[in-house]
């Protein structure tokens, strides 16, 4: 066995049972040759010992041992240490690690001394297991060395069906009750320990025995702790008028709020004295079992689950607070406001305090109020709702979410059920991003979305396992399981999609690396062919089923509304896809203005097609084919295409084609001729010296209006600079150029002879990581120095040097040019560099010089497409 062993897990699942079964196994352990000897520390009772040796602590429990402590200690390798609740102790920062000490015969804190435990410096060879939540293991790893980390995850699956059945006599509302736990994914993962799972099934049974549906109670965590709790004081009324309730109901709920906010579970007499909190207030929960005794800790109360705690301390928060009720003497020191339970920073600090907020936002619910009201005979706030609306709200010129929180916020708008609510706080939000991983998400999402009136683009991504129609991996036996599990998301995944064809603000769809199946693809296409459904622009990328694809091509036939599509991911797999498309093109309602079709590889005779579905469309106007498989007929029919009178297109994109010098002709004639083409992105393509002289000889022509042309990554070099120098020199219409990632380096001194030129249009030039040396600085600068239209110019990821950057400098400052954008890589920052570019600025106020090296990506000048 380890010598440092760690069993973690969530509260409630077992931790403390399984130490002290390793506890008793290892005092009762008939192999060992000589006794064995084993000792266990509460973390809680830690907290309140003062100074001692480590003799004396480890012996407090039993005195009887005093006298064979040195004797026992003697033989570490035959002692075990059981250190539970780690996440418990309440000690200053540091203590653990601070004076630590080898001698169990000396004075000391206690934090020293369980410190040097666990740090190995007292009795190194004793065996150690320690339990802890998960909220505390990362100081724990810090603390003790070459641990073997178990994780305790309490009830499996089939435990909890196992307890359910157990519980119910009769097995069909056992599995009813179990199914309605298991469809909400929150109570469900609390199902793991077994005191919420016999909350969920003492709840629901009694609802059932009534003839009641307890479908409703499952919709919320909140709803099923609420009415477990009043359902526990409604049974016996009688015995306990509710009048005497209102007292014992806060004194309880300001222990669980202290207790959450100190990260305490348990609490003893000087707790209740401090709190201002009477033994007897605690009996009627006691007698209800969501109070219990201490076993460990004599005078000690605990709640039977963390939940429980949680639930409770949010109770305290939406109570009416009476004046004499207000904090006299500083007993609620320690508990924060509404803001500080639901600020990120309290959260990340203490994980707890976040389901106590989804918790806050359950009883803000009106008729959850006025049950607790009925059963309690308390006031809730009439103000909560308010509080809440103001701490979720948007601050004026930020993002209404964050996809880190959007999940957050729809779980507790969800937890409301409160319409009002939810509208109030979606109303600035106009862009959301959903990540779904379960059922149960789904349902938040589409509660909240339904009143999210204002949306106008949905970006989704669906993870695996939430729909199970075309997964291969279920085994044969479990169909029947896999169908019910379908037909259950398929409903929500429908009431989900509604929102497509409800709200008429809603224009912009977005969903990538997805794993839907037939039957869901089906139902989001239905209600984008809605009359009612406004869609202007979708991107579909890595999705799967493969031909899903195919389907929302057929969708998108005859969609007036849509302008802008991008169809990314197993599009090259699709036979029909080309053919799909042609019929969205050919379609006389068709208004399509954007057409992106990623890694397409067809037949010449579907590219054929293709291009001539081209011709007709008068709508299209850009047009992206990145990593597009051509074969040369295709090229040629895309170039006939370009020239001729009826197309529209005035951006298109052939990057990554897999083109070559010999497509260059062709291109060039189309340059010629067409009149409309304006953007052409030809990067990642290996168009070599030869393919650059035949364009820049099409470009020359006065017929083309060619105006952004993107070759960067086209293996262009020092005489390919030499053509396009002719070019800019004449009357080109071009004015953004992206030359990127090409070795032009020694080819700068053609371009900068072009710059110079009183004649040269270009506004933007693209040289990010084109090899550039110090010494072609001094082209640029003189170039600098002489251009009349240079607007941005991009030299990242480029070597230039100390002396290259200054000599650049020194030019600007020189002149206040047109230059407007200015992207360097200064890899070391000098104090001369630092009082250059204060010059330039001081020189050139509106040039602004980007120089951050953590910045990888090209300049946008030429991304036309984006």
């Amino acid at each position: 066995m380890p010598l440092t062993v760690v069993l973690h897990g969530p509260a409630g699942v077992g931790k403390t049972t399984v130490a002290k079964q390793l506890l008793l196994e290892w005092t009762q352990d008939d192999q060992a040759k000589t006794s064995s000897s084993a000792f266990y520390l509460s973390c809680k009772d830690l907290n309140h010992k003062g100074t001692c040796t480590f003799a004396e602590l480890i012996s407090a429990n039993g005195p009887d041992l005093q006298d064979a402590i040195p004797g026992i200690l003697t033989q570490a390798r035959k002692i075990l240490f059981i250190v539970d609740g780690f996440d418990e102790l309440r000690v200053p920062s540091g203590a653990l690690i601070h004076d630590i000490c080898g001698d169990w015969r000396k004075q000391r804190p206690v934090p020293v001394l369980l410190g040097s435990l666990l740090k190995r410096k007292m009795l190194p060879k004793s065996t150690l297991v320690i339990t802890t939540r998960p909220g505390a293991l990362r100081e724990l790893q810090l603390l003790v060395e070459q641990p073997l980390f178990i994780e305790i995850e309490g009830f499996l699956e089939l435990d909890r069906k196992a307890y359910f059945l157990k519980h119910f006599e009769e097995e069909t509302q056992a599995l009813r009750a179990f199914d309605l736990m298991k469809k909400n994914a929150a109570l469900f993962h609390m199902g793991s320990a077994p005191a919420v799972c016999w909350l969920v099934c003492t709840c629901l049974k009694r609802q059932m025995e009534k003839g009641e549906d307890p479908a409703s109670t499952c919709l919320t965590t909140t709803s099923l702790f609420l009415r477990f709790l009043c359902s526990q004081f409604t049974a016996a009324r009688g015995s306990c008028p509710r009048d005497c309730l209102q007292a014992p109901l806060k004194s309880v709920c300001l222990l669980a709020a202290e207790g959450v906010w100190t990260q305490t579970s348990v609490f003893d007499g000087e707790d209740l004295r401090r709190l201002g909190v009477k033994e007897s207030a605690l009996c009627p929960f006691l007698d209800k079992n969501i109070l219990q005794k201490s076993k460990d800790c004599e005078g000690c109360y605990s709640f039977i689950h963390l939940s429980v705690q949680q639930f409770l301390a949010a109770v305290f928060y939406v109570l009416e607070t009476e004046e004499e009720e207000e904090d006299v003497g500083g007993h609620r020191c320690h508990i924060g406001d509404l803001q500080k339970l639901l600020s990120k920073e309290g959260r990340l600090k203490n994980p707890s305090l976040t389901q106590v907020g989804y918790f806050v936002f359950g009883l803000s619910n009106e008729e959850r109020a006025m049950e607790l009201e009925t059963t309690f005979g308390c006031l809730v706030s009439m103000e909560i709702k308010q509080q809440l609306l103001k701490c979720r709200s948007v601050p004026r010129g930020k993002k209404p979410f964050s996809t880190m929180d959007t999940k957050e916020i729809l779980y507790c708008l969800y937890e409301s059920q409160e319409e009002e609510l939810v509208e109030d706080t979606m109303a600035p939000v106009t862009e959301i991003s959903i990540h779904l991983t379960n059922t149960f998400e789904m349902m938040q999402s589409s509660f909240c979305l339904k009143h999210c009136q204002n949306l106008q683009k949905i970006s989704l991504q669906v993870g695996k396992r939430i729909f199970l129609e075309n997964d291969t991996t279920w085994k044969s036996d479990a169909q029947v399981e896999r169908s019910q599990h379908d037909h259950h998301s398929l409903h929500l995944w429908a009431d989900l999609c509604s929102v497509f064809s409800s709200n008429k603000n809603l224009n912009f769809l977005d969903v990538r690396e997805s794993f839907l199946s037939h039957s869901s693809v089906r139902i989001l296409c239905e209600q984008i062919t809605h009359v009612t459904c406004h869609l202007q622009k979708v991107v579909i990328k890595n999705v799967s089923p493969a031909d899903a694809y195919r389907d929302f091509c057929l969708a998108f036939i005859g969609k007036k509304t849509l302008t802008h599509l991008v169809l990314e991911g197993s599009v090259h797999s699709d036979e029909m896809l080309l053919l799909l498309l042609c019929e969205i093109l050919k379609h006389p309602r068709c208004n399509l203005q954007y057409l992106r079709l990623g890694s397409c590889s067809d037949t010449p005779q579907r590219w054929a097609d293709f291009s001539s579905a081209l011709k007709i469309n008068q709508s299209l106007k850009c047009l992206d084919l990145t990593a597009s498989e051509f074969p040369d007929e295709g090229v040629k029919l895309l170039c006939s295409t370009l020239r001729h009178p009826m197309c529209f297109l005035q951006k298109l994109s052939l990057e990554n084609c897999h083109l070559t010098e010999a497509c260059c002709k062709e291109l060039s004639s189309a340059l010629i001729v067409n009149q409309r083409l304006t953007h052409l992105c030809l990067g990642k393509n290996n168009l070599g010296v030869g393919g650059v002289k035949i364009l820049c000889e099409g470009l020359s022509y006065p017929e083309c209006q060619l105006q952004t042309l993107v070759l960067c990554h086209c293996n262009i070099n020092r005489h390919g600079c030499k053509y396009i120098s002719k070019l800019l020199q004449g009357d080109s219409s071009l004015t953004h150029l992206d030359l990127g990632f090409n070795p032009i380096a020694t080819g700068l001194c053609f371009l900068s002879e072009a710059l110079k030129k009183p004649n040269c249009n270009l506004k933007c030039l693209g040289l990010w990581g084109c090899s550039i040396t110090p010494f072609g600085c001094q082209d640029i600068a003189s170039a600098l120095i002489s251009n009349q239209s240079l607007e941005t110019l991009d030299l990242g990821q480029n070597i230039l040097g100390q002396s290259g950057i200054m000599v650049l400098l020194e030019a600007l400052k020189q002149k206040n040019g047109p230059l407007k954008t200015l992207r360097l890589k200064i890899d070391k920052s000098t104090m001369e560099i630092q009082k250059l570019l204060k010059d330039v600025k001081e020189s050139n106020p509106n040039l602004t010089i980007e120089c951050n090296n953590a910045r990888t990506t090209r300049s946008s000048c030429c991304n036309f497409l984006s």
